[in-house]
């Protein structure tokens, strides 16, 4: 095997790095930018050159010879920042894991042991490889070493070899030192010669070929040239020895000592997860193969061999979950396959839908825990069999979610990596992606137990340590009694959907072209020509060219033509109401009247949205496809998109709604005296606030105090500042500071709150909720102004959101159970942000809304009294 050492500039790569990337943290607020740049060039490296040996070398703070010869060298570079320096030992931490070689020594820099020990692993006959962000490097290239340079970021490197020097700069590698000696370096600060250029010097050395050969036979030189070398003779001579990298050091290195050995995986692993890499886990196991090809017995269940299984379930009292479906109506029987996991190293699997069937008893039987990944998928896939799951105990998708809510990915793979330390393949790389993405149905049975065999592992292989760190951070009653039991909630929301009034949308469609039309023809007439009011490009020549308007933001490809543009142009020109109202439709039509004509479903003339219980930090649920939970309601005609949301007949709609739910939440939190009075004497929170701030009787306080008390109110829920403030009540920033100090002083105990809170975030790294569902907040500790002013908002507002949004999932759980228990055939349909709906059937609407009153006033008990606003109608929007 040919040797091959790959040595690496560790303090330009971390650099570059950590410039590239944009700041990353842990949990705990340690920056990692620079960490991951550099580990995910290391596998690039790794994975393309395969070197037999590595080593990374290191600068240290001591001065080094270059210091002594010239007392300016790399004077006025600036200092490490703070978010990179503290990256530095945990790299090396990292590198020591991998088992990579460090190199440094005082006196000298990287550059010189990178040099020293190309020089002695060429003499040894190895292939070598320099990475680096610094050129200066250039000068070690030769037919047995590459540099490659860093160029954008750290994705894009340039490759210099020999020929390369030559073909690029018409110099030698050598003589590349000379060029920085008349150059020049402004990031070292090594004067060079002052008006002397790369042209220039590149010319002057191909004619004679080194610095000091130039020095000797100035008398050959011309004009300004000569005069200009004459004057810097001796800042030429010592520019080139600063240049010059040390190949020599006084240092005894064994090349063997370098070579690259089985890494510590479980160190790795452990770095991996404490730095929050959990998708480069994948790339450091060694043990895919393993773990794809390990002894998982798969045994195909049958008509004849199905009660075997069943009476092991029944004697287990649990199940290992997880069905495969084809792509199709939710109301359709989609199941391909259903596996099933009752030990480590066998897993059941079914095929036919007897079979399914036959489960039923053991799937709806509430003393038979689930287990599983995604468990709603089962639930769903299920319904239209006539088998309703119960039950589910353990999902190990939401129990990640309460573990770290601030991570973007709780795939299994990622889970696996994390937990496991496994390698294992992703749904994406089994499916592929985009167009050419196959269906699961596509692929051979043995591929598919496969995969699932191994995903079943997976939720056996975790789920204890999950339960542990579940009872750790005392998640118990907020997982076992609000997450887990909401899965079946959202599952049956899902399945029932919600009936869409088809000829209301349509003559909507009718309506919302007709309006469309009209304001196209009266911006062309303002405009005085037709041009594409979709096109910024277009529009701003119109606005800004034709038109004249003042220009207020111009982008890359023209002017900027954004809401908050055309807001401050609104007194210039009639003709910017008319396309702010044009782009509201156009949405409209587009996204809500188009959308929605598009995904009813065609056999229950529903729409069937997907309820996501894992996206938000804060664990409020959010819908998409279509997100119901944004129906424009600001506009009439947006409002009016609420009436073709109908009940099916003999049904009405039930829609509770909780009173400032945020509101209450804060004043049971901060305790704080006044606000709680406020809420229990009945009176408008808002005007009482006014009342308050404004220092006037409750008697005087006038819309605009009310307005202006309100978005103090909500303002101070998520932190905002005496900017944020003045800009929405549209004031100076010194009156909306004289709000919010008045705030303060009215309500002092929600002063002390949010500095408390604040506080504790700092020390903690996280803030929780009532039910202490757990937000880590690791901007709080940045460095920087405005990433730790947004930490601090988090701070404030998570455990009032987060509380806001347990209470509303607790209520969800409870009406959901109590409908089920009283065996009403009403139904809850739908959950948007603090509010119930369910489609009431006429007997049972009195019925419905003393349910509705009873288990969202109770949901909690708080210092503060939990408050509904209950209305019915034939459409959401006679509810509202």
């Amino acid at each position: 095997m040919n040797k091959k050492l790959v040595i690496i500039d560790g303090n330009s790569l971390m650099n570059r790095a950590f410039y590239a990337l944009p700041d990353l943290m842990n949990k705990e607020g340690l920056h990692t930018n620079a960490i991951y740049g550099f580990t995910t060039m290391l596998f690039k490296i790794i994975d393309e050159y395969n070197p037999t040996h590595m080593s990374v070398a290191f600068d240290l703070k001591a001065p080094t010879f270059r210091h002594k010869q010239y007392e300016n060298y790399k004077a006025g570079r600036k200092k490490m920042p703070d978010e990179l320096r503290v990256q530095v030992e945990p790299l090396k931490e990292l590198l020591d894991a991998f088992k990579i070689n460090r190199l440094e020594m005082e006196g000298f820099e990287a550059d010189d042991i990178i040099g020293t020990v190309s020089k002695i692993a060429e003499e040894d006959n190895f292939e070598v490889i320099i990475v680096t962000g610094d050129k200066d490097a250039i000068q070690l290239a030769s037919n047995k070493t590459k540099i490659l340079i860093t160029k954008k970021g750290i994705t894009e490197l340039e490759i210099y070899d020999y020929d390369e020097v030559l073909k690029r700069y018409e110099l030698t590698p050598d003589q590349f030192i000379d060029l920085k000696g008349l150059m020049g370096d402004k990031s070292d600060n090594i004067p060079g010669v002052p008006g002397i250029g790369e042209k220039t010097g590149i010319k002057l050395l191909k004619e004679f070929e080194t610095i000091e050969n130039l020095v000797q036979n100035t008398d050959k030189l011309k004009g300004s040239v000569k005069k200009k070398i004459e004057e810097n003779i001796d800042t030429a001579l010592m520019s080139k020895r600063l240049a010059t990298i040390v190949r020599d050091m006084p240092v005894d290195i064994d090349i063997d000592e370098l070579k690259l050995e089985n890494y510590d995986e479980q160190k790795i692993i452990k770095l991996f997860n404490t730095f929050g890499f959990n998708s480069l886990i994948k790339r450091i196991s060694m043990n895919k193969e393993v773990v794809e090809e390990k002894d998982i017995k798969s045994v195909l269940i049958n008509n004849d061999n199905i009660d075997f299984v069943i009476d092991e379930i029944k004697k287990k009292k649990y199940m290992y979950l997880k069905t495969v479906t084809k792509k199709g109506n939710i109301l359709d029987k989609n199941i391909i396959y259903m596996f099933i996991g009752l030990e480590q190293d066998k897993v059941y699997y079914i095929n036919e839908e007897i079979c399914i069937l036959k489960l039923k008893d053991v799937l709806e039987s509430e003393e038979i825990e689930k287990y599983g990944y995604k468990l709603k998928e089962e639930y769903i896939a299920l319904r239209s069999y006539d088998i309703d799951i119960k039950n589910m105990k353990f999902d190990i998708v939401i129990g990640e979610y309460l573990i770290d809510a601030t991570s973007s990915n709780y795939l299994h793979d990622n889970l696996a990596a994390k937990y496991m330390g496994k390698n294992i393949n992703s749904e994406e790389e089994l499916l592929g992606k985009g167009k050419k993405a196959k269906k699961f149905e596509e692929l051979e049975e043995d591929v598919l137990v496969k995969y699932f065999n191994n995903l079943i592992e997976v939720v056996i292989g975790i789920k204890n340590e999950m339960e542990k760190t579940i009872d750790e951070y005392e998640m118990q009653e907020l997982f076992y009694d609000i997450e887990m039991p909401l899965i079946e909630v959202l599952g049956y929301m899902e399945y029932e959907g919600f009936k869409v009034d088809i000829e209301k949308l349509e003559q909507l469609k009718e309506e919302y072209s007709t309006i469309i039309k009209n304001l196209e023809d009266n911006i062309y007439e303002m405009a005085g020509e037709e041009f594409n009011i979709n096109s910024p490009k277009q529009l701003g020549v119109i606005l800004f060219e034709k038109l004249e308007l003042p220009i207020i933001k111009k982008t890359k490809t023209g002017y900027s033509t954004n809401a908050e543009v055309l807001e401050k142009l609104r007194p210039e020109h009639e003709i910017i109401d008319k396309i702010s109202e044009y782009r509201q439709i156009v949405k409209l039509q587009s996204t809500y009247v188009d959308g929605l004509l598009n995904i009813i479903n065609n056999k229950s003339k529903r729409i069937h949205s997907s309820f996501n219980q894992t996206i938000t930090t804060t664990g409020r649920i959010s819908s998409t496809e279509p997100n119901l939970q944004n129906i424009p309601v600001r506009l009439e005609m947006g409002r009016n998109l609420r009436k073709v949301f109908i009940p099916s007949e003999g049904y009405s709609l039930v829609d509770a709604d909780y009173s400032q739910i945020e509101l209450r939440v804060l004043a049971h939190i901060s305790d704080d005296e006044n606000l709680i009075k406020a809420f229990e004497s009945g009176e408008d929170i808002h005007t009482s606030t006014a009342s308050k701030v404004f220092d006037v009787d409750i008697k005087d306080v006038d819309s605009e105090m009310r307005s202006a008390a309100k978005a103090v109110n909500f303002g101070i829920v998520y932190g905002i500042s005496d900017f944020g403030l003045s800009k929405n009540l549209n004031i100076p920033a010194k009156k909306a500071k004289e709000y919010i100090d008045n705030y303060f002083d009215k309500y002092p105990n929600i002063k002390k709150y949010m500095d408390d809170i604040v506080e504790k975030a700092k020390s903690d790294g996280y803030v929780s909720t009532v039910l202490n569902r757990r937000r880590y907040i690791p901007e709080i500790n940045s460095k920087n102004f405005i990433v730790k002013n947004l930490g601090k908002r988090l701070a404030m507002n998570t455990p009032i959101q987060g509380s806001a949004a347990d209470v509303i999932k607790i209520a969800m759980v409870n009406v959901y159970k109590k409908l089920k228990e009283e065996n009403l055939k009403s139904k809850l349909i739908l959950q948007v942000h603090d509010e119930l709906i369910i489609e009431a059937l006429e007997d049972e609407i009195d019925e419905v809304e003393k349910i509705l009153k009873n288990e969202m006033e109770n949901a909690v008990n708080m210092k503060v009294r939990l408050s509904i606003d209950l209305n019915t109608g034939k459409s959401w929007y006679e509810t509202k």
